[in-house]
C-alpha cells in the first residue's frame, strides 16, 4: 500500500463493504489499521485502505459483491501476491485482500503451499466494533504481532501504541510514538 496516499476511505464506506459482503455471505474478518480501530471501538485516525481476511471459498462470492461495489481494479504493489492484493473502485475503495485457507486442527495457511505461514485460527477470531457495528476481526495478540512484521511508518506507530495499551504491555521499542504527534 502506497503510505503517501491521499485518498481516504471513510466510516461509511468501510461500513457499506462490510454491510455488502455480509449480504452475500462474505465472512471477512478486518485487519490493519481498521482492525486496530474495531479492537479500541472507535475510529483513531484516517485509513487508506480495508484490511479483510477472506477464505479461499469466499473469493467467488466476494468477487460478486465486489462488483457491486463498483471495485473492479487490481492496484498492483511490490510483494503482492496471488493470496495478497489490493483491489480499488479507482476513488474511494481500497481492499487489501488476505486469502487463507482454513485447515483441520485449528490452523489457518497463508500463503504460498511451498512457502506459506501456519497460525491457529484464534488469530482471526476477535471482534470489535466499528462504527456502533460489531465486526470480526484479528485478535490483539495478532494484530500487535503483524503490525510490527515490517519498518514502522507513524501510521504502524500509532496502531502499535494503542494495540500495547490495550494488552497492557509496554510499547516495543522502535514503536514509540513521538511527543506532539
Amino acid at each position: 500500500m502506497d503510505p503517501e496516499r491521499t485518498t481516504r476511505m471513510p466510516l461509511d464506506e468501510a461500513l457499506r463493504v462490510l454491510d455488502v459482503l455480509e449480504a452475500h455471505g462474505v465472512g471477512a474478518v478486518v485487519g490493519g489499521g481498521w482492525g486496530v480501530d474495531a479492537l479500541v471501538g472507535q475510529q483513531t485516525r484516517e485509513h487508506s485502505d480495508l484490511d479483510l481476511w477472506l477464505t479461499a471459498e469466499a473469493f467467488e462470492p466476494f468477487v460478486v459483491a465486489a462488483g457491486e461495489l463498483g471495485v473492479d481494479r487490481l492496484s498492483p504493489w511490490p510483494g503482492d501476491r496471488p493470496w495478497n492484493f489490493v483491489v480499488t473502485d479507482g476513488a474511494l475503495l481500497r481492499l487489501d485482500l488476505h486469502l487463507h485457507e482454513e485447515l483441520p486442527g485449528g490452523e489457518v495457511h497463508h500463503g504460498s503451499a511451498a512457502a506459506g505461514v501456519r497460525f491457529p485460527r484464534a488469530a482471526l477470531q476477535g471482534t470489535g466494533v466499528i462504527g456502533g457495528r460489531s465486526v470480526r476481526c484479528e485478535a490483539l495478540e495478532w494484530s500487535l504481532r503483524w503490525h510490527q512484521d515490517y519498518p514502522p511508518r507513524a501510521v504502524d506507530r500509532h496502531d502499535v501504541a494503542l494495540l500495547s495499551g490495550l494488552a497492557g504491555r509496554p510499547v516495543p521499542e522502535g514503536y514509540e510514538v513521538p511527543r506532539g504527534t
